[in-house]
C-alpha cells in the first residue's frame, strides 16, 4: 500500500488577540481522513514588557482537547520563529494552536500552517 498526499490546504495570515488574557485560536484542524499538520508562528513583533503564551492542543478522542505543549515567551525574541513540527492524526482526532498575550501592548503575529490529507494508492 502506497500512502500519498491527496489534498493540501495552507493557512496563512496574522492573528491579533482582542484583549490581554484572552486565548485566541490561531488554527484548528480536523478531517475525515488521516492528516498531517505543521507550521510556524512569528513572534518578531514582541517588545519589552510583552508576554505571550502559545498552547498546542490535541483531541485524541476528537472531542476533548488536552494540552500537548505550552510555552511562555517574554519581551523581544532573539529567535522569534516558533516551529510546529509535523504531526500525524487519525480521522477522528483534532489539533489546535492558540495564542494568549498576557502583558504588554497587543501585537499582531504572522503564522503559516499546512494541513495535508493522506490517502492510499
Amino acid at each position: 500500500m502506497t500512502v500519498v498526499i491527496t489534498n493540501k490546504t495552507e493557512y496563512t495570515g496574522s492573528v491579533t488577540p482582542s484583549a490581554l488574557n484572552t486565548e485566541t485560536t490561531v488554527v484548528e484542524f480536523s478531517a475525515n481522513n488521516t492528516y498531517i499538520t505543521e507550521g510556524y508562528i512569528d513572534l518578531g513583533n514582541m517588545a519589552s514588557g510583552d508576554t505571550v503564551i502559545i498552547t498546542e492542543y490535541i483531541a485524541v478522542d476528537g472531542v476533548n482537547y488536552r494540552i500537548f505543549d505550552q510555552v511562555t515567551f517574554q519581551n523581544a525574541q532573539l529567535k522569534p520563529i516558533i516551529r510546529f513540527h509535523a504531526k500525524t492524526f487519525t480521522s477522528n482526532m483534532k489539533h489546535k494552536v492558540t495564542i494568549n498575550q498576557t502583558a504588554g501592548t497587543l501585537r499582531s503575529f504572522p503564522y503559516s500552517f499546512v494541513q495535508e490529507i493522506m490517502g492510499v494508492v
